[in-house]
């Protein structure tokens, strides 16, 4: 008998308990620069544990946490490990309602629906979710179709219904954090100039990630080399030689931590000897790798 999958209230991606192991991976697979993580999670637990005492205080937090950078810098895959680890972290006074939103949902043509549409989330959706166990956290991917920027859309082709909608969701973020402290939301964004002014001063924190530098990139190509000898023992001398991670991150400056990343699959697939059992991979193999994961360096 097929059952029949639980519908979701508008604009709600997904909703998962937390902690759970299927979670597990994101937080120790991204490379960030020394005190990104702890700083990360630092903020998170002052709102899972100290909300309701910190909404006494002048300077309301709104548990707001925005992550910006450029594609590629790990901002969704680092939300998603935070909200697990945080979650592991509080899971003693109680598990965490985990809820991700679909920012495109809510836009409408319709003059006016944005601005209900936000404001259903906030006021109704937001809470009912929240009731169901002591902390709840919210991500919002691309938040800049969610929180957009006043200044630009009076430009726009409608620029009422966007102010609406934007005034919507600020009244939604002062109206949670004064009402359920213990929401932390996650906002993702690879164009923070889009992303409306008075959204980003109600942040907690916002941490810009920037592209990985060389030191960076060496270690993200050390921990895929790693996982890469779990497979394939005949790969460890490889996961061992800082002097080829140094030599591949001098060559691969200025990319982007997902595209370092395929550095060795792309390294896997250049010799079929080596497709065929990876265990044959050598030094050359990545060095020459480097070249394939320009976009168009195929066809140079």
């Amino acid at each position: 008998m097929a059952v029949t999958p639980v519908a979701l209230p508008p604009g709600v991606l997904s909703v998962h308990a937390l902690p759970a192991d299927h979670h597990d991976g994101p937080w120790d697979h991204i490379v960030t620069p020394p005190g990104v993580k702890e700083r990360l999670l630092n903020h998170a637990l002052l709102t899972l544990l100290h909300g309701p005492a910190l909404a006494t205080m002048a300077g309301l937090p709104h548990g707001l946490i925005i992550l910006s950078g450029p594609p590629g810098t790990g901002k969704t895959s680092l939300a998603r490990g935070l909200a697990q680890t945080a979650a592991r972290a509080v899971a003693k006074r109680g598990a965490t309602t985990y809820v991700e939103i679909d920012p495109h949902a809510f836009p409408s043509e319709l003059l006016g629906e944005s601005q209900r549409n936000i404001t259903r989330l906030m006021t109704d959706t937001i809470p009912e979710l929240a009731a169901r166990r002591p902390h709840t956290v919210v991500l919002v991917d691309e938040v800049e179709s969610f929180a957009v920027s006043r200044s630009a859309a009076s430009f726009g082709a409608n620029p009422v219904d966007v102010h609406r909608a934007t005034d919507a969701l600020l009244a939604g973020i002062d109206a949670v954090a004064t009402d359920l402290p213990r929401v932390l939301f996650l906002a993702t964004t690879n164009f923070a100039d889009a992303v409306d002014e008075a959204f980003v001063s109600r942040a907690d924190l916002v941490l810009t990630l920037p592209l990985p530098d060389k030191a960076t990139i060496a270690r993200i190509i050390r921990h895929s080399l790693l996982e890469l000898a779990v497979l394939w023992s005949g790969t460890a001398a490889l996961a061992h030689d800082d002097g080829l991670h140094a030599k591949l991150a001098d060559a691969c400056a200025g990319m982007d931590g997902r595209r370092v990343r395929k550095l060795v699959l792309s390294a896997l697939a250049l010799r079929q000897e080596v497709t065929r059992d990876p265990n044959a991979l050598t030094a050359d193999d990545l060095v020459a790798a480097v070249d394939y994961l320009t976009p168009g360096a195929e066809n140079d």
